[in-house]
């Protein structure tokens, strides 16, 4: 039991911000699985760049699947620990670890049966692509039971606000991959080099080593909920809960990687065969995942600790947790503005060469227009997170996928109907590049609707929720922004009427 951290007392500013760190971290460690890859991989040649892009598609579809079984196990596990009902919390831990080997390992087999069909819905011409491509596949598929069930085993840590356990795992894990990708990629002594091959084979071996490293832990000192049985009969009184709430979130992911592919099919057309356009969204998606998974971080800190008092009955808490984590994330909002927008240029320039200055040039302007959304992608991120920590998940879920919907409508309107009322940037770009910052304009404008409109549904949540007595910050002024029906509907119960005492744990 002392593995567990119990996030119903306390200081609250500390505690969401011991569980960010490691969490923040943790992301940044697998993000890094694949940029080692490529890293190597890159001195290889583009082709065989190319080929590993084509299987990552796939791994991405497969880890959004896994929100299912992650954010499901966190939110249950922390309320059946805010409940302090522990055997919940175990029997939650064993289905969703359970769940998530049986779909990682159906993925992984569907994957490796229909290696063929899924290169060639890519439509490459190369061969030497297609063929590096079914190979590496093929290998990172078997891969995939142990890689996807690490990403639910640190969801079960997270649950118990042990965000630390699944940073070291991770980041041995990712030494590991450090070490085999150039031996494995180039060859060493009698090793022969394999290319894309060696580098899945890296990968495979090093997520074994991280889930064999979790198992060893959790049947040792680090095992914080005392299971000693992770498999066994799955039983739906657990798995509903854990689906109902995990499942929006994976639907979500799922579609915003399957948006994305086509977001890119679009910027490719408008662009009328400029690859130009389409690297420098590579790149800046990139960049720009650096505040996003920041701002994730602490989402998912604020999900943990959410569950812990939602199953506690901690309102106060609650409120105050959303309301501290929010100005953490608008505080790393604004500095991603001012990054993206004032120094563009040398953020830009360290992932691209100065030999391609019109490459730089548009990433300039990617950054800018970008620049305008990350406060409100920031408050986007931190309202999903408070929404999942009630067990809330659809909301956000149906928000998420309209907004990522309307990105396709507004690029096609912005390019075509309305580009001569689009910025010109005249200083980096020529005007018939001016089309293509459409779809910017698009993601942009559909974060900021985005952050908008969850933020102001998890207001409405904690003014009419029944069990929510407490007051919020300016109140008064909330409740005149809401139509009159909602007012109307809103129960509201000041602390001192009913004698409510404030404890000093409270406190921030």
């Amino acid at each position: 039991m002392s593995q567990i951290k119990d996030l119903t007392t306390g200081r609250i500013f500390p505690q969401i911000l011991k569980l960010a760190i490691p969490i923040i971290a943790t992301s940044f460690v697998q993000m890094a699985y694949n940029m080692t890859d490529m890293a190597w991989l890159g001195r290889v040649g583009s082709e065989t760049v190319s080929a590993v892009g084509i299987a990552l598609y796939l791994v991405w579809l497969g880890s959004s699947l896994m929100f299912i079984t992650k954010i499901g196990a966190e939110v249950c596990i922390s309320q059946s620990i805010g409940r302090k009902n522990m055997e919940d919390a175990k029997a939650f831990t064993r289905n969703a670890f359970g769940l998530s080997f049986l779909i990682s390992i159906a993925f992984g087999f569907l994957v490796w049966l229909f290696t063929g069909p899924i290169v060639n819905l890519f439509q490459i011409e190369s061969n030497f692509v297609n063929q590096t491509a079914f190979v590496y596949l093929r290998i990172v598929a078997i891969g995939m039971p142990f890689t996807f069930s690490n990403i639910t085993l640190s969801g079960i840590y997270n649950g118990t606000g042990n965000t630390k356990v699944p940073f070291y795992v991770n980041a041995v894990g990712l030494i590991l991959n450090m070490i085999l990708d150039p031996i494995l990629i180039f060859g060493w002594g009698s090793i022969p080099a394999m290319g894309a091959e060696g580098a899945g084979i890296a990968t495979v071996i090093s997520q074994i080593f991280v889930f064999g490293l979790f198992i060893l832990l959790l049947k040792g000192k680090y095992n914080p909920l005392r299971t000693k049985q992770y498999l066994g009969k799955l039983q739906t009184q657990f798995l509903k809960p854990i689906i109902k709430i995990g499942g929006p979130v994976a639907l979500q992911s799922a579609c915003f990687a399957l948006l994305s592919m086509l977001l890119a099919r679009i910027m490719n057309s408008i662009a009328q065969g400029n690859s130009i356009p389409f690297s420098v969204q590579s790149i800046g998606s990139q960049i720009e995942a650096l505040s996003w998974m920041t701002a994730l971080g602490f989402s998912s800190a604020l999900g943990t600790f959410t569950g812990q008092n939602y199953g506690a009955k901690r309102w106060d808490r609650i409120q105050k947790g959303f309301f501290i984590t929010l100005g953490i994330a608008s505080t790393i909002g604004l500095l991603s503005t001012a990054l993206f927008y004032f120094f563009g240029s040398e953020v830009f320039s360290i992932f691209i060469k100065t030999s391609e200055p019109d490459v730089l040039k548009m990433g300039i302007v990617y950054l800018m227009i970008l620049s305008f959304s990350q406060i409100f992608m920031s408050i986007e991120i931190t309202a999903t997170g408070a929404f999942n920590g009630i067990g809330k998940a659809m909301p956000p879920t149906i928000i998420g996928i309209i907004g990522n919907v309307l990105r396709i409508p507004f690029a096609i309107i912005f390019a075509y109907n309305l580009v001569d009322m689009l910025p010109l940037f005249p200083e980096y770009l020529n005007p018939d590049s001016v089309p293509v910052t459409s779809v910017w304009w698009g993601l942009t404008l559909s974060s900021i609707l985005k952050g908008i409109f969850l933020f102001f549904g998890f207001i409405i949540l904690l003014v009419r929720h029944p069990e929510n007595d407490q007051e919020l910050p300016f109140q008064k002024k909330w409740i005149n922004l809401f139509p009159n029906r909602l007012r109307q509907q809103a129960v509201v119960i000041s602390p001192i009427d009913i004698g409510h005492n404030k404890d000093a744990d409270t406190k921030l």
